[in-house]
């Protein structure tokens, strides 16, 4: 691809949390414009870490972070990427914060700088794109566990991102959110970073996948996105699929 594709490169990344074992290791990755990349491992293997490192809400002990071709070493080049990254975090409640729902979404908008009334209106035509016209007023606690999930998505974009990171988006959803959430991603013309457990997500959102274990990424093993129809009891329990 052209080089002025390349959107994310991190450059032979290590990360620790303690000083006798290391989550990233060495790790290099690269993101380019269009790229919609699924991330699957075992917990523990470092994938929630990779993005907070991307968004500079963690710091590499060692390596290079470059977005949108420019070095991300200081807090002013994270805030500066940030403005055209969004990230869904793994709980709702960590992405939520404000009393209603019109606010949380209004949110990101007002803090790129919007006046009032045009993050308001962004806000409702973001609700609106994800059938949640009527939540404006609805108490953010008291959402269900489905509903919260589709509100986080819905203040990732009324920031009008550039990429996506979502890290576990269908995680605790019921089926029909499940179903709501994934049709959404799929229609949206975003790079974007796919964090998953669950295979047949990836398999309609994603354009390849790479396994991340032991603090690495195995570009070399890719695992090609496919469909897949089966049936058999408890189906919906987490399982394995042999090959």
């Amino acid at each position: 691809m052209e080089s002025n594709s390349l959107i994310i490169n991190l450059r032979d990344i290590s990360f620790s949390y303690s000083e006798d074992k290391l989550v990233l290791d060495h790790l290099s990755f690269h993101l380019h414009r269009g790229d919609r990349i699924g991330l699957v491992g075992p917990n523990g293997s470092g994938k929630t870490t990779l993005l907070h490192i991307i968004m500079g809400l963690l710091r590499p002990s060692s390596g290079r972070v470059e977005l949108f071709g420019k070095p991300a070493n200081e807090e002013k080049d994270f805030k500066a990427a940030r403005r055209r990254i969004g990230l869904l975090f793994q709980d709702a409640d960590d992405q939520l914060f404000s009393p209603t729902v019109l606010e949380d979404v209004a949110f990101g908008p007002l803090n790129l700088g919007k006046p009032p009334e045009e993050a308001r209106d962004t806000a409702l035509k973001t609700l609106a794109r994800l059938d949640l016209s009527g939540f404006e007023n609805r108490i953010t606690y008291k959402l269900s566990g489905g509903e919260k999930g589709l509100v986080s998505l819905a203040t990732v974009l009324a920031m009008d991102p550039e990429v996506l990171l979502l890290d576990e988006p269908t995680n605790g959803l019921d089926e029909d959110t499940e179903e709501k959430i994934t049709d959404i991603l799929k229609g949206l013309n975003l790079s974007c970073i796919f964090i998953s457990h669950n295979l047949d997500f990836l398999s309609k959102c994603t354009d390849r996948m790479y396994a991340m274990s032991n603090g690495k990424i195995s570009f070399d093993e890719a695992l090609v996105p496919h469909p897949h129809i089966h049936a058999h009891e408890f189906g919906r329990l987490p399982h394995e699929h042999k090959s």
